[in-house]
């Protein structure tokens, strides 16, 4: 193994106590990395890392915590992970919520990388990671959903362009349905949405939290200081295209 392989680094992620957020923070602690994590409640004794409360949706005691977090911690990199779903199609959504929606899903991605920036351009080195989803390619009911998501693969392309001269690389995972806590509650199991989200997958499955947290973990890597500005989809095909009969 390359020395480079072995450097500990320190990564910031959010929505980190469950599903995707929760294998990630497990397999970066296992290569020997530390994780600081923030979700909500952080009332887990076995969390591999260092792990904070705070509710993200809050943009003020947001701002403190990652406050704090940067001067206790030089940080090598960010998963923007955390997300909010709300159903509903056209002509049943409500504007409230609608802004709801974006504000969750965006302003706290914004507020990360803007915490972890100084630290990753004074080391020339940094990686940015936000979780998209497959439905930015169009599902039923996902309008607010969606189009937070989409928002956030073009939120990585301009990063990327603007953060490239600091060795900062910025990239996106779009997650098909994966066997999360919050896809279960918008998608419970034997459910028509269920059925529908399987009938788009060639493999047949839902993903696992820790299949997308490998592909998050080598983006993460030094392996992938060559790849900015990308959507990566981990969706068993699902945007491909339906398999044959």
């Amino acid at each position: 193994m390359r020395e480079s392989d072995m450097t500990k680094r320190t990564f910031l992620i959010t929505g980190a106590s469950k599903g995707i957020g929760r294998a990630l923070s497990e397999r970066l602690a296992a290569s020997g990395h530390h994780v600081v994590g923030v979700a909500r409640r952080a009332d887990d004794p076995a969390f591999p890392g260092t792990l904070v409360p705070v509710d993200l949706s809050d943009r003020r005691a947001t701002d403190e915590t990652l406050r704090d977090l940067t001067a206790r911690f030089s940080f090598d990199g960010v998963v923007n992970n955390v997300g909010f779903i709300r159903l509903g199609r056209i002509d049943e959504i409500d504007i409230d919520q609608l802004e709801e929606s974006f504000r969750r899903n965006l302003t706290p991605a914004v507020q990360a990388v803007q915490a972890a920036l100084p630290a990753m351009r004074e080391k020339n080195w940094g990686r940015v990671i936000n979780l998209s989803s497959l439905t930015i390619l169009g599902v039923a009911d996902r309008t607010a959903y969606a189009g937070a998501k989409s928002a956030i693969s073009s939120f990585t392309r301009t990063w990327a362009l603007e953060l490239a001269q600091y060795g900062i690389t910025v990239n996106s995972v779009a997650p098909g349905p994966t066997e999360t806590e919050m896809f279960r509650e918008n998608t419970p199991a034997g459910s028509e949405g269920e059925r529908r989200f399987l009938s788009m997958i060639p493999l047949k499955r839902l993903g696992k939290p820790d299949e997308i947290a490998a592909l998050i973990a080598f983006l993460l890597s030094e392996d992938a200081g060559f790849v900015t500005g990308q959507t990566l989809f981990a969706d068993g095909g699902a945007s491909i295209g339906k398999a044959a009969a």
